[in-house]
């Protein structure tokens, strides 16, 4: 295989560092997209139109659930091919499973005009909410299959050796985002639907940026002439369906959380888990980023059969995780305050919410990165139903029970512990699935 420098490297923790940084810093930026939007909804819009965009955020997620599943479950089939020296039909398939994703972002985009204002209808909110929602979603939607290439390029730039290329674009499409985030809302008055605007712009950057990059053949995976195999379309699938289902369900519990606070506090609640839910997606983008770094690592290892080299880079990642668990829960309980006070003033209700719920809520910090990981590790060695198992469980199995039952019995502060609570019972599924295949590939 050609070109693979970093990958005969040893593994070491500045080595490793080296794959892992950009897709941190990358996924971090990426998460300040939607906060970005957040803030200057809040603070130019108001908090109704900050609880809108909470209201749509499960229809994204389940629009991009596939892309991220053949983006994941893809770039494992794909770099496992690389470390057995398939290169040329890697190419071909990575080409394949790009035009599915465009087909299939093309599909979910006409499914999500069509069904937009039925989803809204049904959920009793003001009028100016559910005008909120369809605004934003409306323009959201436009921006499908854009979104859906800057998922798959994200991922292959990094299996390509290009995670500083990736980093860039991130960046690039990040700071694109805030100032049109300013120019669309507070210049232009475009309102909410500028936000989205911005927001689908700014992905957009990694798009174009992987369009130019995978046409050129000195990259280590460009586009050829494709081939369509059934059988890698449906590992690939297979693969990454943990992915889809995190996704999938991540959707339906922030409709719970949504139906939950309308119920027991109303639009200010939906206001304040948004709020909340950037703090999370802070915390989890720097867990998320750092598997990314190391998948394509993980895989080829794995097809090359090094399980010395497996072995050492799942300890040390397992050291890292451990640091920035224990530093980004000090954080969020050190800078609480702060950190609600930028989205909602002190005089306005949501912020009380915020600040009561983000201290309860910041114990899941301390296993959100195992279990990510964990998940992100078992797709890697190409084991997707273990890693859909723990993924499903964690993402939907456990935030279900502990969503219906801790409401009951502790009003609203059961609804911020049902988060922490369920991360704890996924911790404790991670670890013993962690110690049971510890012998089939040889990481222990």
């Amino acid at each position: 295989m050609e070109n693979h420098t970093a990958y005969v490297k040893p593994v070491t923790l500045k080595n490793i560092l080296k794959f892992a940084v950009p897709t941190i810093a990358m996924t971090v930026f990426m998460s300040f997209y939607t906060m970005v939007d957040g803030l200057f909804v809040s603070n130019l819009i108001g908090t109704g139109a900050l609880s809108a965009i909470n209201l749509t955020a499960p229809v994204i997620q389940l629009v991009t659930a596939i892309s991220t599943m053949l983006a994941t479950g893809g770039s494992a089939v794909i770099m496992k091919k690389m470390g057995e020296q398939k290169t040329e039909e890697a190419k071909e398939d990575f080409t394949f499973l790009i035009l599915v994703n465009v087909v299939a972002g093309m599909v979910m985009c006409g499914l999500g005009y069509l069904l937009m204002e039925r989803i809204f209808t049904g959920m009793n909110l003001s009028a100016d909410v559910a005008e909120y929602c369809v605004e934003y979603l409306s323009r959201y939607l436009f921006f499908t299959v854009p979104i859906l290439l800057m998922n798959n390029f994200t991922l292959y730039m990094i299996a390509s050796e290009k995670a500083a290329l990736s980093f860039i674009c991130s960046v690039a499409g990040g700071v694109l985002n805030m100032a049109l985030d300013y120019v669309f809302i507070a210049v232009l008055n475009m309102g909410i639907g500028g936000a989205a605007v911005a927001t689908g712009l700014g992905y957009s950057v990694t798009a174009v940026a992987g369009l130019i990059v995978f046409s050129q053949k000195k990259s280590l995976l460009h586009f050829k002439k494709p081939v369509f195999r059934f059988k890698v379309l449906f590992n690939a699938a297979a693969n990454g369906c943990s992915e889809m289902a995190t996704a999938l369900v991540t959707g339906i519990i922030t409709m719970m959380f949504n139906w939950t606070m309308l119920r027991y506090v109303g639009e200010d609640g939906v206001a304040a888990v948004t709020i909340i839910m950037y703090v999370l997606m802070f915390a989890s983008s720097l867990y998320t980023g750092y598997s990314y770094g190391v998948a394509p690592m993980i895989s080829f290892y794995y097809g090359e059969q090094n399980h010395e080299k497996m072995k050492k880079l799942i300890f040390i990642s397992l050291k890292v995780i451990a640091v920035i668990s224990v530093l980004t829960a000090a954080a969020s309980l050190l800078l609480t305050k702060p950190l609600v006070s930028v989205f909602a003033r002190p005089d306005n209700p949501v912020y009380n919410l915020a600040v009561d719920g983000n201290r309860i809520c910041t114990i899941a910090l301390l296993f959100i990165g195992y279990n990510i990981f964990a998940s992100g590790m078992f797709t890697a060695l190409s084991n997707g139903i273990v890693s859909a198992v723990l993924a499903f469980s964690r993402s939907f199995v456990f935030m279900l029970i502990t969503m219906i039952v801790l409401p009951l019995i502790l009003g609203v502060n059961g609804i911020w512990l049902a988060t922490p609570a369920a991360e704890l019972m996924a911790f404790a599924l991670s670890a013993g699935m962690f110690f049971r295949y510890r012998k089939r590939y040889q990481y222990e």
